[in-house]
């Protein structure tokens, strides 16, 4: 083979392994950048952080209303204690979530969470949360989780958001992994006695 093909067929290995490094580290790069993308613009029902509470509030009110769900290997019951609450803009929210561990042994929990219509994450900041952290309880366990809010006055000035009276903040529940790995092949069992007792405190929190 002549020695000018060897060369061209080099630069052309070299230039596919430098495309698939690439495209592999692109594809790491891509979930942080998502993200991040989620949480500047509120794409997808993305909600904002915040560390402190505007000192400006305006005279609209939203009412805001709460959603909760479980994923199916996750043995918890978990229900918001109130159905909505109303704020102003800037106003300062704060509402409750009791979860209960259904199983005969500690499981750990992961939240995740958006808000509805969409068009209003960009717009609804948390200033503390239990999603925020992983959450773990004892068999039979019930916890009261909070989360404190607000909703960004900005909102006030954004003619696509004029038509937002109700906000809907939804979260749902994961078996944490590695929880689920320290178990394999054996799922927490639900025990008749914890069952009973989180669908009569379901039926109290909502009342």
């Amino acid at each position: 083979m002549p020695e000018g093909t060897k060369r061209n067929n080099a630069a052309i290995a070299l230039t596919l392994v430098g495309v698939v490094v690439g495209m592999v580290g692109l594809s790491f790069a891509a979930v942080p950048l998502y993200d991040l993308f989620c949480r500047v613009t509120g794409f997808g029902g993305t909600t904002q952080e915040a560390s402190v509470v505007p000192g400006e509030t305006g005279e609209r009110v939203f009412t805001v209303r709460f959603n909760a769900d479980v994923n199916p290997k996750l043995p918890w019951d978990f229900a918001p204690e109130q159905r909505a609450v109303q704020v102003k803009a800037g106003e300062q929210g704060l509402a409750f979530y009791i979860a209960r561990n259904l199983a005969a042994r500690p499981t750990t929990g992961t939240a995740v969470f958006n808000v509805t219509p969409a068009k209003a994450g960009q717009y609804f900041n948390k200033t503390q949360c239990f999603c925020f952290d992983e959450q773990r309880l004892e068999p039979g366990q019930q916890a009261e989780m909070g989360v404190s809010f607000f909703v960004d006055p900005a909102i006030l000035e954004d003619p696509a958001l004029a038509d937002v009276e109700t906000i809907t903040l939804s979260y749902t529940f994961f078996r944490d992994l590695d929880d689920l790995q320290e178990q394999p092949g054996e799922d927490a069992k639900i025990t008749s006695e914890n069952r009973r007792a989180a669908g009569e405190d379901a039926r109290h929190s909502i009342n």
